[in-house]
């Protein structure tokens, strides 16, 4: 039986990479954060058949110590502060854990002793301000302190694998799903349109409404995580659709099943844009298709349709 070893597992991607695992019968040890009270709803249900341990991604020594004691043969790395708009109010913190963070993980798989293979949670917001579409080819130019954190630990990455280590670079696209944290703009949006067909809300407060984004579905990007670390040899992908949408669009697709006239909710506040935007970010996953034999099933349109189903019949 494999182990594999994720940081961020009571996440979305990690709940969802966790549910892959446990099915490939893997023995699945997760990281869980040392705080008063753990939120571990994403994995409530699973969270027998899991393995958790307590630690931080700014504590290098719990990180080595666990790894020691798992003897994992797969690390992968979801652990983040992944919210944009939050890590220009918090850049020290959003370093510390996504770049620094990765680094000191990296390492304790490095010297673990049993070898594991890496997947460092790479972001489309590496690439920032450039050409479209973007491909693993394409130049980097992030925008945000989340997008510099980042870079610094794919190049770490990078320089792992270079070393002699199995070390990969997942390039994921915006990818959601009903368990979306609700800080982000999509799940803000589904919830707050679902509360307002309710009565139970009156209004919807955005920022940028014209920013595009090529979004797909979590549950299936995990599984182009794991076809990684199953190739012969370590090498970086981008995931992603190929579609790219605006925020007015997600908005026109969920208020239009919902039977909403969102125009009459929506209240653009300027605190909700960025200090640096990026603008357009078009994915070309053509590489994964090739070499892992991976493509989305669900595109646009129907993950809103699963968004907001989920949320409005409280699945």
């Amino acid at each position: 039986m494999k182990k594999a070893f994720v940081s961020g597992c009571s996440g979305q991607d990690g709940s969802y990479l966790c549910e892959l695992l446990l099915q490939k019968d893997y023995e699945v040890h997760g990281l869980i954060r040392r705080s008063s009270s753990h939120s571990t709803s994403r994995i409530d249900h699973i969270i027998n058949q899991l393995h958790l341990h307590t630690g931080d991604m700014t504590d290098g020594g719990s990180l080595s110590n666990i790894l020691r004691s798992v003897q994992p043969n797969e690390v992968y790395n979801l652990a983040a502060q992944s919210h944009v708009r939050t890590s220009f109010e918090n850049p020290e913190y959003t370093a510390n854990t996504d770049a620094l963070g990765t680094l000191r993980l990296i390492e304790a798989a490095k010297t673990c002793g049993s070898n594991p293979k890496f997947y460092q949670a790479s972001t489309s917001e590496l690439f920032g301000m450039t050409e479209t579409p973007q491909r693993e080819t394409t130049a980097f130019y992030p925008r945000s302190p989340y997008g510099i954190a980042k870079l610094f630990a794919y190049w770490t990455v990078v320089n792992y694998r270079e070393g002699g280590m199995f070390a990969c670079n997942g390039i994921l696209f915006n990818h959601e799903s009903p368990r979306r944290g609700d800080e982000f703009v999509t799940q803000k949006i589904v919830k707050a349109l679902v509360a307002i067909r309710r009565g139970t809300q009156d209004k919807l407060i955005l920022g940028n409404l014209d920013a595009r984004r090529d979004w797909g579905y979590a549950k299936e990007y995990v599984e182009a995580m794991w076809l990684m670390l199953q190739q012969d040899k370590p090498e970086d992908f981008v995931i992603a659709t190929g579609e790219s949408h605006t925020i007015r669009e997600f908005l026109d697709v969920a208020a239009a099943y919902l039977q909403l006239d969102w125009s009459k909710y929506v209240v653009i506040d300027p605190q909700y844009f960025r200090p640096t935007e990026v603008d357009y970010l078009l994915g070309d996953a053509s590489k994964a298709e090739r070499i892992l034999g991976w493509e989305p099933k669900v595109k646009f349109k129907e993950l809103v349709k699963i968004m907001v189903e989920a949320e409005l019949y409280d699945e």
